[in-house]
């Protein structure tokens, strides 16, 4: 998914140039087994000189910050004394002085970096150094989505186990599961991504309900899913992002759909319609 995560950097850096007003960000992942980010992604650059730059844990600004797995910044790059001098040739060539450089920290591992810079020597402020936090969130919160996804795809992919009272606790598993990949889904951007979750979601349910049956809308689904997995009105809300009242709303409309009286009911009918596993 390189592609895919590179995308979701060129965003964060066009977000960051527009909420701060910065001329020059850039930005790029570390590469796979090595201590090192690949610069990838420039936006307000002048110059080739950035490009495919790689940048060695602990040297330079960006090194700095992947070695300490924290937000680091020079207000003059050239000259100062609180980093190391391997790559001043390509930052000088594309004529930058002040930058800040921020990792990208998911799961305790550092996946990437973030520049802005000045090209005139000049402290950045903290509203600026706050922005650039900021973008390296909405990136590490993309990530970590990904990630989750990736996990519970492969868990999807696993032969589904057998009803028999022996594989209980497996089928609960497959339960939980199915309940993630509903509320995960509407958070994906990327729209093949989400269509693989909502396919695997399938993949655990018998797939289609029987002729007549109820419809049920997608968050109804996902209302019933974690109802099914044991989650309360409350718990339901904050694991798909909306509010109690909203879940209870969808709750009422699939009981009514449904013919069920109770949560308990609900959940038993959507199983035996194929929309539940």
């Amino acid at each position: 998914m390189e592609e895919a995560e590179t995308a979701e950097i060129r965003g964060a850096l066009a977000r960051l140039r527009r909420t701060t007003g910065l001329p020059v960000a850039f930005g790029g992942l570390l590469e796979s087994g090595r201590r090192q980010v690949r610069i990838s992604e420039l936006s307000g650059t002048a110059t080739a000189a950035l490009s495919a730059l790689a940048v060695t844990s602990g040297n330079g600004l960006g090194g700095k910050a992947v070695a300490l797995s924290r937000p680091c910044a020079v207000t003059d790059y050239s000259v100062s004394r609180q980093i190391s001098h391997e790559y001043d040739l390509p930052v000088a060539a594309e004529g930058l002085r002040s930058v800040v450089a921020v990792p990208v920290v998911v799961r305790r591992r550092v996946r990437g970096v973030l520049y802005g810079a000045l090209r005139t020597a000049q402290p950045l402020g903290d509203r600026t150094l706050g922005a650039a936090v900021e973008a390296a969130r909405d990136v590490e919160q993309a990530l970590l989505l990904r990630d989750e996804a990736g996990e519970l795809l492969s868990a999807a992919r696993r032969p589904e186990p057998a009803r028999g009272p022996a594989d209980s606790a497996a089928w609960e598993q497959v339960r939980e599961a199915h309940a993630a990949l509903r509320a995960l889904a509407p958070r994906i951007t990327d729209p093949a991504l989400r269509d693989e979750l909502l396919r695997a979601c399938g993949m655990l349910t018998a797939g289609t309900e029987p002729a007549g049956g109820a419809r049920l809308a997608p968050r109804e689904v996902d209302v019933l899913a974690c109802v099914a997995a044991g989650a309360t009105n409350a718990a339901a809300a904050e694991r798909l992002g909306v509010g109690p009242e909203t879940v209870k709303g969808y709750l009422r409309s699939a009981m009514r759909k449904l013919g069920a009286r109770t949560r308990g009911e609900a959940v038993v009918a959507a199983r035996r319609a194929g929309w539940l596993p």
